[in-house]
């Protein structure tokens, strides 16, 4: 049965209505635009303002895995899952002050591009094509899969296939028109998204004072602390770890080895989950190309800004999750299962009309700002990396924009037909777990690659192609083979045996934690590119210029650094 009252569709088409009317003035205004066609609609370049960079990065950033597949996560483990979001703060520092200074400084606009001016064309295609992989059959396909199931759910789950259509047609209006009319439009979809998800985290912790503590209008600090005390295991940043024995799925063992595998304990932060973070923020043209178009000191506010912001969004993303959790062991949530997935949509079942329809207006902002950004960096690497330097040399500022728009429309139509029947597996897996899991074959060697190709100026093109292919082949054998091979207990690693569900049945793994393996991958994967680099030249002729001057940052950039990073201590304080 349909949950959403019309005065929901009002506020939800208020919302449509204001980002297409917003969308289109800007795409108007930059006609006038005096860059060249293809930079203005691949890169915006010069005309995104630090707030507009900063809110476009979060706005990209905070999708359906987050709105769905975050706070899934925090129904299964708490507050553990909030280290993505808050060492992700710490990777925008460091990406800010040391990172963005060598791409501005080479006026690098492609990752690709990095990679062919450092290393070799080798090495830019294999990785062009690695990325396109990853972007369209990874990234689009989970936010489209992930925010249509939520969706869909709060519509009587009878339209899923109507609504990936509707997302995906939203997400186009805005992609065609460019970088700018992207980065506009993100800062009306992250206000909608912050709004929205207040008011969800708001009213989730009044329904849980209303529904635990049988109160008449819910108090939200009273249902915060009735979260503390009815689930304080949510509240552990850092999960213990469990023995390695054999369980069943019964038993409490199974959950805290299925919690572990996922963040495993003070482990992670000396390996995967830095990988990801400097990876994904420093070395991915989805979020990076957000700020090649500005000059250094907007980047950096930019890039700061969405560091701060990236704070408060555990408390968005996450709390929903808890709260469901309390409420499903209370047996206050009917007709809700338990999948992970689902718990953000059975909290916005509880929310009143018209605040509803905010939410809903919140979770689409989110999915369809991360689908166009995804879908425009797609665009940028086929056109730019590919296209332009292989299939046409010669070709006009104007061509390169339609082949970036068709580009476009070829993406998300592969990524709606894989996600039609979930060909992928996305829901089995658990939409956060998936995307991280996957990234995570790729970026110890990209990671590798591009701090090495940085800051070290021996690294050869060699040592490059090497360590792309080896942190991938790595990933796979960490995630499949070493275990049959070197057991379940090494030095290197524990693997735990375990069972879940698959769809009705129960099926029993043995695996080694994802951040783990990656880690190792990674370690393995730049002891080899140095030992490769050191059989070549002491300066490789096409390593980077560096000086300290292109580090130094203004008073006001450290004052942003330092309030980030005690809010992050005293987090970390309260919730070790």
């Amino acid at each position: 049965m349909n949950s959403l009252s019309p005065l929901d569709y009002v506020v939800f088409l208020v919302y449509f209505v204001i980002v297409a009317g917003y969308g289109y003035w800007i795409y108007r205004r930059k006609k006038q635009a005096t860059v060249s066609a293809s930079h203005d609609y691949f890169l915006a370049e010069g005309s995104l303002t630090w707030w507009a960079i900063g809110a476009s990065l979060i706005a990209s950033n905070i999708s359906a895995e987050q709105f769905i597949g975050m706070s899934g996560e925090g129904f299964f483990v708490g507050t553990a899952v909030a280290a993505y979001e808050w060492v992700a703060a710490i990777a925008l520092i460091i990406i800010a002050v040391w990172f963005i200074p060598i791409y501005l400084k080479n006026k690098i606009y492609t990752m690709p591009q990095f990679l062919k001016t450092r290393y070799n064309e080798t090495v830019a295609l294999i990785m062009a094509v690695f990325w396109l992989f990853l972007y369209v059959f990874v990234n689009l396909t989970s936010i489209l899969y992930l925010g249509a199931v939520a969706i869909n759910g709060l519509l009587g789950g009878e339209y899923l296939h109507i609504i990936m259509i509707v997302l995906m047609l939203m997400a186009l209006v805005i992609t065609l028109g460019g970088m700018k009319v992207i980065g506009y439009t993100d800062v009306i979809q992250v206000a909608v998204l912050i709004i929205g998800g207040f008011a969800t985290v708001f009213m989730a912790l009044q329904i849980v004072d209303e529904r635990i503590n049988g109160v008449v209008n819910g108090n939200a600090i009273a249902g915060f602390k009735t979260l503390l005390n009815q689930a304080p295991e949510h509240f552990k940043m850092i999960l213990p770890k469990p023995e390695l024995t054999t369980t069943t799925i019964d038993m409490p063992q199974n959950l805290d080895v299925q919690k572990y595998v996922v963040l495993p304990g003070i482990a992670m932060y000396f390996a995967g989950q830095w990988i990801v973070n400097l990876n994904y923020w420093g070395c991915n043209q989805y979020i990076t190309q957000r700020a090649l178009g500005a000059d250094l000191q907007t980047a950096r506010t930019g890039i700061l800004f969405a560091g701060m912001l990236k704070l408060m969004m555990p408390i968005i993303v996450m709390l929903p999750g808890i709260a469901a959790y309390v409420l499903f062991k209370n047996d206050q949530l009917p007709g809700f299962t338990g999948v992970k997935d689902d718990a953000y949509s059975a909290i916005l079942a509880f929310l009143p009309s018209g605040l509803k329809g905010l939410a809903v207006a919140a979770l689409t902002a989110a999915i369809v700002a991360s689908l166009a950004g995804k879908a425009n960096s797609i665009s940028t690497i086929f056109t730019l990396d590919i296209y332009k330097k292989y299939v046409n040399k010669e070709a006009e500022e104007k061509k390169m924009v339609w082949i970036g728009r068709l580009t476009v429309v070829v993406a998300m139509i592969v990524s709606l037909l894989f996600t039609w029947k979930d060909t992928l597996g996305i829901g089995g897996e658990g939409g956060f777990t998936f995307i991280q899991k996957y990234t995570g074959f790729i970026s110890p060697g990209v990671f590798a690659m591009f701090i090495l190709g940085m800051f070290w100026k021996r690294t050869t093109g060699a040592a490059a192609l090497v360590g792309v292919v080896l942190g991938f082949l790595l990933a796979i054998f960490f995630n499949s083979y070493a275990v049959p091979l070197f057991g379940k207990e090494t030095w290197m690693y524990t693997a735990f045996e375990y069972q879940k569900m698959n769809k009705g049945v129960v099926e029993t793994v043995i695996e080694i934690p994802f951040l783990i393996n990656m880690g190792w991958s990674f370690f393995f994967t730049i002891a080899t590119m140095i030992a490769i680099s050191l059989a070549g030249p002491k300066v490789n002729p096409k390593a980077f210029a560096i000086d300290s001057s292109m580090f130094k940052v203004k008073p006001a950039t450290i004052v942003m650094i330092v309030i980030t990073l005690m809010l992050i201590g005293a987090l970390y304080a309260r919730f070790w």
